[in-house]
């Protein structure tokens, strides 16, 4: 990371940032103090009331507001750091040896400020919210004692010390980073930053919670990336910097999508705790149309910055002036809106949406009225925001390749596309029908959810090549051309975190020993009631077994050649262990998690023993299926490799008159002469 540094450019003068210090810095303080003045004036409309619900003693003005302008002024720092280092990682390209230009050097480096900012705010945030949430003035709270006693007891101060432990990571590595392959780890652990406070608040408690939840992780993430984005191409241009339309362009259309997933995912997240007569009769209604009407503006002010500005550019200095001068009219638009969102999140939903709600309903979000049946798995849906989503985003991106391919001319296979938009059904169908609303509430539905995920999807997403699709439906970037999306997946094949995690015992371990790390060993128990524990195990599902079944199945480039007999050599070695650990779950005496799936009180009788044994069975039993799928593979395979080597040898053949043949004959002549 650090072997290297960034050289300039042919014209430096055009890329170089070092005198527009003042100038970001400025803009951004701008932008956070526009956010915080809003965010006080959003919270005073409701800070009585909130306090009044709450049950506490008023904390005084430093915590109640104070929650407010520090929670914003860190989002802000937030949306830098991720824009950033987004703007670093794709927006730019860098040098041809990898290391990054000036303009991505300096981006990398506002990121680390950024996230050092939003660190300091979340560890700030822990006094407050100890105090906002016991009642005490600030002064008692930042007493060692009193922090010490409240810490293990406030959610909340958890929640600010895990955001400002990974917003330390980032600005630590963006501090250091150097060269373009390590501005997206730097991005990934931005964006994680956002995920601890993204699981709390209003959307993580009471009915809905999983549908709120979900729809704010989309929301928060989509208006951090789309105002962190802007303010970091922004600055690029301000600057001058010469690749300054293409970073416009590629930000262009990451704004279009943000767009999409802010508006819809607001949608859901305010309706799911409010009705459409509270938009007119409640605070926290006014404060939702208030973001609406902000959304709105945003949205005009990217269509015109798409059909004026973008397209003229790079027609001179009075044309970039005009973009920039929008830029920031649209960045101040985005502040308010961040500091309405941190008044609505202070804000209580309308009481007349609170009920009464069943011990289920509470835990996962949801009510259960009776045991599963095959009618309730097949037609009972609830919609996964977050996975179903993803199954359906996956099946039209995929088609849109084929389609790519067909038009130009070339064939695909139809077995292939069949097999990818199969996979993506049974995402679909495991995380959103009625499989997926009772896998939280039982063992045994949670375990065919499980097999499901992690044995079947990902041998299907496999088997339809995605990536041999990506490469051939992508246009090349060209000589001399910026890298785009299809240099970035060949850069991340050759990688060595790809090289790492396809080594054989780290696909196998990954993918087999989390079994046992998982239910065997407490940390299910530990983890089940936790809404982020079954969002990190189904993604930890999916791609553990996509990992397995890319390496054992290879139909798509890897970093790692496996030669068929070695590929069968794994899936022999591997999959017995997961037979093994279905009969260990069966032989299991402890009921796994007992506490917590008692505590659901679910309207009907049955034994959690017996409930356990069925999952061990469907573990055990559920391994075979992929593994005909596998043996089929790996025989096409192994046929397919046989006929191109015959083919290469007839082709040898054909063009030398078969001289290897032709010499044997000639030897075996010479052996009967001597005999």
């Amino acid at each position: 990371m650090t072997s290297a540094t960034p050289r300039a450019p042919a014209d430096p003068g055009r890329d170089s940032m070092h005198e527009h210090r003042g100038v970001v810095a400025g803009l951004a303080w701008a932008v956070g103090w526009v956010a915080a003045l809003v965010a006080i004036v959003a919270t005073a409309l409701s800070a009585a009331s909130a306090i009044e619900l709450a049950g506490v003693p008023d904390p005084g003005w430093p915590t109640t507001y104070g929650v407010a302008v520090v929670t914003v002024i860190g989002q802000v720092g937030a949306a830098i750091a991720v824009g950033s280092s987004m703007f670093a990682a794709f927006f730019v390209p860098p040098q041809s040896d990898g290391v990054l230009d000036v303009g991505g050097y300096r981006a990398i480096r506002i990121a680390a400020t950024g996230s050092l900012v939003w660190a300091v705010c979340a560890v700030l945030m822990i006094p407050l919210s100890i105090s906002n949430v016991s009642g005490q003035p600030l002064s008692e709270t930042l007493r060692p004692s009193n922090l010490i006693t409240a810490y293990p007891q406030v959610a909340d101060a958890t929640t600010w010390l895990w955001t400002a432990i990974f917003a330390v990571a980032a600005a630590a590595l963006a501090r250091i980073v150097l060269r373009w392959g390590w501005t997206v780890p730097v991005l990934g652990i931005a964006l994680l930053s956002l995920m601890p406070l993204a699981l709390a608040g209003h959307s993580s408690t009471g009915g809905n919670h999983d549908l709120a939840t979900n729809s704010l992780i989309l929301h928060i993430v989509g208006a951090t990336v789309w105002m962190g984005g802007l303010f970091a191409v922004l600055v690029y241009a301000f600057a001058g910097g010469r690749w300054r339309a293409l970073a416009v362009r590629r930000f262009s259309r990451v704004a279009f999508w943000a767009i999409i997933v802010v508006g819809v995912s607001g949608v859901i997240n305010a309706f799911v705790r409010m009705s459409l007569s509270d938009l007119f009769t409640d605070v926290y209604g006014a404060l939702v149309l208030a973001k609406v009407a902000a959304l709105v503006l945003l949205g005009a002010l990217g269509w015109w910055h798409r059909r004026v500005t973008i397209a003229r550019l790079e027609d001179g200095p009075a044309e970039r002036s005009l973009f920039v001068r929008f830029g920031v009219v649209e960045l101040l638009v985005f502040a308010v809106t961040f500091g309405v969102a941190v008044g609505l999140s202070r804000t209580p939903p309308p009481i007349g949406e609170i009920a009464d709600i069943s011990a289920v309903e509470n835990q996962i979000g949801y009510r259960i009225d009776g045991p599963p049946t095959l009618a309730r798995i097949a037609f009972d849906w609830r919609f996964d925001i977050l996975f179903g989503t993803l199954a359906l985003v996956l099946a039209i991106v995929y088609l849109r390749g084929v389609i790519r391919l067909r038009r130009r001319g070339d064939a695909w296979p139809v077995g292939r596309t069949v097999a990818w938009i199969l996979g993506c059904a049974l995402l679909l169908f495991t995380t959103s029908s009625g499989l997926g609303r009772y896998s939280p509430a039982m063992f045994s539905v949670h375990m065919i959810a499980h097999m499901s995920m992690s044995m079947m999807v990902p041998v299907l997403l496999v088997l339809g090549g995605p990536v041999t699709l990506a490469l051939r439906a992508l246009p090349p970037a060209g000589r001399g051309n910026p890298p785009g999306p299809r240099e970035w997946i060949q850069s991340a094949l050759h990688s060595a975190p790809s090289r790492f995690v396809t080594h054989p015992a780290i696909a196998a371990v990954l993918f087999v020993g989390s079994f046992y790390l998982l239910y065997l060993s407490g940390l299910f128990e530990t983890v089940v009631p936790y809404h982020a524990a079954h969002l990190l195990m189904n993604v930890h599902f999916i791609v553990s077994g996509y990992l397995f079944y890319w390496l054992v199945i290879g139909i798509d480039p890897a970093p790692r050649q496996v030669s068929p007999v070695a590929k069968l050599g794994i899936v022999m070695g591997s999959l017995p262990f997961h037979a093994f650990f279905g009969v260990a779950l069966m032989m299991t005496s402890a009921v796994i998690a007992e506490g917590y799936y008692l505590g659901l009180n679910l309207p009907w009788d049955y034994t959690l023993a017996d409930d356990q044994r069925v999952g061990g069975g469907i573990a055990w039993a559920t391994g075979e299926i992929p593994l005909v799928v596998i043996m089929l593979a790996l025989f096409v395979q192994w046929r397919r490799q046989d006929e191109r080597q015959a083919q290469r040898l007839d082709r040898r053949a054909d063009r030398d008159h078969d001289a290897n043949l032709t010499d044997y004959n000639e030897m075996l002549r010479e052996l009967n002469k001597k005999r």
